[in-house]
């Protein structure tokens, strides 16, 4: 069995759910859900051993052969890592939300679905190894992320903060959309491993930093970072199993992944390491300042994701120098690569667990507001030491995994300002000074979550329920996590060794040659340097900031909130709402001549333009047949019926008149030898002009609107302008035979080929097969439309004459 299928056994799952739902009483759907990510999971557990020897392995399915897109499954360190956190997390956030969603009260198919095209999209994204297939993948994640958020629809916000997350993530796809084209312009390959062993020269390209610039757009617009952030708090809305799921180990992650997965093509460039370093310092640092200011649990964790995320990206940018100096001088940057990776497992750890944590804090109290919590250590201490192992993993503290991360990244960070090109010997002092402040307020923001929660004064009378203990069922999850969050401290090595440097392998591939080579060890002690003292820095002037919090947390009031990112969005979807309405009442004028006008006008500029621009027109009447007098006769009296529809005063007059084109029509199938054709031209003539009499016989007279229907100059020119454009293409194509004739083709086949003696009724039935059946099926709804529309009539008057007899 091909490995690739794996990818879409979510999907096809999917399709079963609905079904489950509807038929199994008693039962909850999650734990048919479940198998599948633990399925999942243990099969790609599998290809551990080999990986982290730098083994990989690849699989393919064909999409579409002709345009040579595939689906095509690439394993290695990095596509394994991530596999095994999307079905790994998968698996713990299914079983936890089979205990936080009420099977009574929720639509749980829709929300088992959803999430099941959500893994088969991520799984997609991160094993696709061609270009076109990953952007596929990419936007299934916006839109199956669009239906999680707003799972909740009846709820105002539910709505609106999944329309913010798509409009954000669909832009920043199609702008990666257009990076992609151009990369593949360049190389002239859609393999992204092909790409990668064309860096070198793709360097060079004129179109290099275009193709750069729009692959970080959709990165950063997917992982949240500043200023498109802004998506992601408003996608708390979603239930918590969906922000669990989301915002720790899947989607946001996704911008992540293509950073890493893209670094050995961009890393070359001084543009791509100013971009991704930067902006991820800047997001770190927006992120963990901003999140003080919120109030909700969710909110407070919505904004450490985004620093955490910046952290992360940060890391990704200082490992792509590594790619600009010596073997021998250029570990340091390595050490940032290995710490971007280490760290996103890390978060995907405590992160997950804190999401379950606000999640159970909320099904428990029926609130998130932190101002009404507090006092929760003594009712709910299972939940208390989770949130506690947690929150100080995110300050990076020990012994948990968050500190050994954290301990790397400012190692990073002081390693920028060594980098003697790109100007980083000067302005690479504001990236460590960066860091610390932003270490400082994640300090403070690990500590706000947790103990304002659970400590400090108990206040039943302001929660809607009375707060206890949850369930066993719904610990189970962020207990796993809280345990691996402290397993993973004491035994980093093993998770470097077997996860870590695989993935890294895959970001450097031009620095090593297995896994083995990467001489990364992790310990938690490295003696008295400049980062333990940076660390006890943030430990006391975190301290102090928690400490002194209600002093100065109202400063955060003082930011004018007519000037936010929030705030522009809202301006810039309004003034599109607006403008877009305006246009639309300019030519949505609800009446048909008027969208006749329009689409006639249009195919006349464009196809008269084209012609004359691209000199297509050519006549020539050498090959035309001469013109016989009956035939002539027959086009008088086409052209005199025609007229003669126009100016007539009386519908039965435009009737006849109708009936004398249709039959002249049908009269030059009959002398053109097309007897098919001409029956099936009177056919259609008699019964058109039936229906006209029958439908025209309930209609007022036409003396009522002759004011209306005057001349109309505009009119004119636009039938003459339709006329003369398709005489000018008729002629145009007759007179240049760019390829041969395909009636010799049917000649030659349709008795062989095609067993047919009739060559009219052999292309109708076979050559244009599919042609005939969809013409077929739109008679067919037609017909299920009429049915309906005379159904309804018939209720209707049952009913007034149930009333009027009442």
């Amino acid at each position: 069995m091909s490995f690739v299928l794996f990818i879409f056994i979510p999907m096809i799952a999917a399709l079963f759910i609905p079904f489950l739902f509807k038929k199994i009483n008693g039962i909850h759907t999650g734990w048919f859900a479940l198998l599948v990510p633990v399925f999942l999971f243990a099969v790609y557990t599998t290809f551990l051993p080999e990986v982290s020897k730098g083994k990989t392995f690849t699989s393919s399915l064909p999409w579409i052969p002709t345009l040579d897109i595939s689906f095509i499954s690439y394993i290695d360190g990095l596509s394994l890592l991530f596999s095994l956190l999307i079905t790994g997390i998968g698996s713990l956030v299914v079983l936890y939300s089979i205990f936080y969603l009420d099977k009574t009260r929720e639509q749980l198919h829709n929300f088992y679905v959803y999430l099941m095209l959500f893994m088969t999209a991520m799984l997609g994204i991160v094993q696709s190894d061609h270009l076109i297939s990953l952007y596929f993948f990419w936007e299934l994640t916006s839109i199956s992320s669009f239906l999680l958020i707003g799972y909740w629809y009846k709820r105002d916000r539910s709505r609106f903060g999944a329309l913010k997350s798509m409009m954000i993530t669909v832009f920043g796809g199609l702008m990666m959309l257009g990076g992609f084209v151009l990369l593949s312009i360049m190389g002239d390959t859609y393999s992204i491993r092909e790409l990668i062993g064309q860096a070198p020269t793709l360097l060079n390209h004129e179109w290099f930093v275009w193709s750069l610039i729009l692959v970080l757009l959709g990165a950063f617009t997917k992982s949240a970072q500043f200023p498109f952030y802004i998506w992601l708090p408003d996608a708390m809305e979603a239930p918590t199993p969906v922000s669990a799921y989301l915002h720790s180990a899947t989607m946001v992650k996704a911008g992540l992944y293509l950073v890493a997965r893209f670094t050995p093509i961009y890393a070359s460039s001084e543009i791509w390491i100013w971009l991704v370093t930067g902006i991820g310092l800047l997001t770190l640092f927006w992120g963990s300042f901003f999140a003080l200011k919120q109030t909700d649990l969710k909110g407070i964790l919505a904004f450490s994701t985004v620093s955490q995320l910046g952290l992360i990206m940060s890391l990704l940018g200082a490992g792509a120098i590594s790619f600009h100096t010596g073997v021998e001088e250029n570990d340091i940057f390595k050490y940032a690569a290995f710490a971007a990776i280490f760290h996103l497992i890390n978060h995907a750890t405590f992160k997950g667990s804190l999401f379950m944590i606000a999640g159970i804090v909320d099904h428990e109290t029926g609130t998130r507001d932190i101002r009404k919590l507090g006092g929760l250590m003594s009712l709910m201490p299972v939940t208390f030491t989770i949130a506690m192992i947690g929150s100080l993993s995110m300050a990076g503290l020990p012994p948990f995994n968050g500190f050994l991360s954290k301990e790397m990244f400012l190692t990073g960070m002081l390693s920028i300002t060594e980098f003697e090109f790109f100007a980083f010997e000067t302005w690479g002092i504001l990236f460590p000074i960066i860091a610390w402040i932003a270490s400082v307020f994640t300090f403070v923001y690990s500590f706000y979550f947790v103990f304002r929660t659970f400590t400090g004064k108990h206040q039943p009378n302001l929660l809607p329920k009375t707060a206890h203990e949850a369930p066993i069922g719904m610990l189970i999850s962020p207990a796993i996590l809280g345990t691996l969050v402290l397993l993973i401290f004491f035994i980093p090595n093993l998770i470097g060794d077997t996860l870590v440097k695989p993935a890294v392998l895959a970001i450097q591939p031009f620095l090593y040659a297995s896994p083995s080579d990467i001489e990364v060890h992790v310990k938690a002690w490295h003696g008295p340097n400049i980062e333990l003292f940076m660390t006890l820095g943030i430990i006391m002037i975190g301290f102090l900031l928690y400490w002194t919090l209600p002093k100065w947390q109202h400063l955060y009031g003082k930011f004018p909130s007519g000037f936010t990112l929030n705030r522009f969005y809202d301006s810039l979807m309004f003034l599109s709402e607006v403008g877009t309405n305006r246009v639309s009442r300019f030519y949505m004028t609800g009446f048909i001549r008027s969208y006749l006008v329009y689409m006639f006008t249009g195919i006349v500029l464009l196809t008269v333009s084209t012609v004359f621009i691209q000199n297509a027109f050519d006549v020539s009447f050498a090959t035309l047949a001469p013109i016989r007098f009956y035939e002539l006769i027959i086009a008088l009296v086409l052209i005199a019926g025609t007229i003669t529809i126009l100016l007539a005063k009386s519908r039965l007059t435009s009737i006849i008149a109708l009936g004398a084109v249709g039959y002249s029509v049908a009269l030059f199938f009959v002398v053109f030898n097309a007897p098919d054709l001409a029956l099936t031209q009177l056919v259609i003539e008699t019964v058109s002009v039936a229906l006209f009499l029958l439908a025209f016989y309930h209609l007022p007279k036409l003396n009522r609107h002759e004011n209306r229907m005057r001349f109309r100059l505009g009119n004119a020119l636009v039938a003459i302008g339709v006329g003369v454009t398709v005489t000018i293409i008729a002629l145009s194509a007759h007179s240049q035979k760019l390829v041969p004739s395909i009636s010799s083709y049917y000649e030659d086949t349709v008795y062989s080929e095609a067993g047919g003696g009739n060559i009219v009724n052999v292309i109708l039935v076979d050559y244009r097969g599919f042609d005939t059946l969809f013409e077929i099926a739109v008679l067919a709804i037609a017909s299920l439309g009429i049915i309906a529309m005379i159904k309804l009539r018939l209720t209707k008057k049952k009913e007034v004459n149930r009333i009027e007899n009442e």
